[in-house]
């Protein structure tokens, strides 16, 4: 699978989307119009720039596939295409979920099986 692209969403904030079946997106999300997503290679810049310092966040993989049209790759940081998705995220599209653990730098750790 290549198309995968991730989210970093609070963990509390995700635990609420899976009881309600849907995820309509961070504050951030819920004001720009769209849910923020990062490929592989942009989520750990990612991570260093907007969530430094924050427990008790998870990095949420998600098949691109299943997203449809409304994933649209757009220009953001430093002109890099970056994935935006214009609806509601289901949860079955979640491949899976794992914690980012936060290192006393205020760095994150990510998963073994992040690509």
């Amino acid at each position: 699978m290549s198309n995968i692209v991730y989210k970093i969403v609070p963990a509390d904030l995700w635990r609420k989307a899976e009881e309600d079946g849907s995820f309509r997106g961070a504050s951030i999300d819920l004001t720009d119009g769209f849910i923020h997503l990062s490929t592989g290679a942009q989520a750990k810049k990612t991570a260093e720039l907007y969530f430094a310092g924050q427990d008790d966040l998870l990095l949420v993989a998600i098949d691109g596939d299943r997203l449809g049209s409304a994933l649209v790759y757009e220009p953001s940081r430093d002109g890099a295409l970056f994935p935006h998705l214009y609806a509601s995220l289901d949860p079955a599209s979640v491949l899976w979920a794992h914690p980012l653990v936060l290192r006393a730098d205020g760095g994150h750790d990510f998963p073994e099986d992040f690509a």
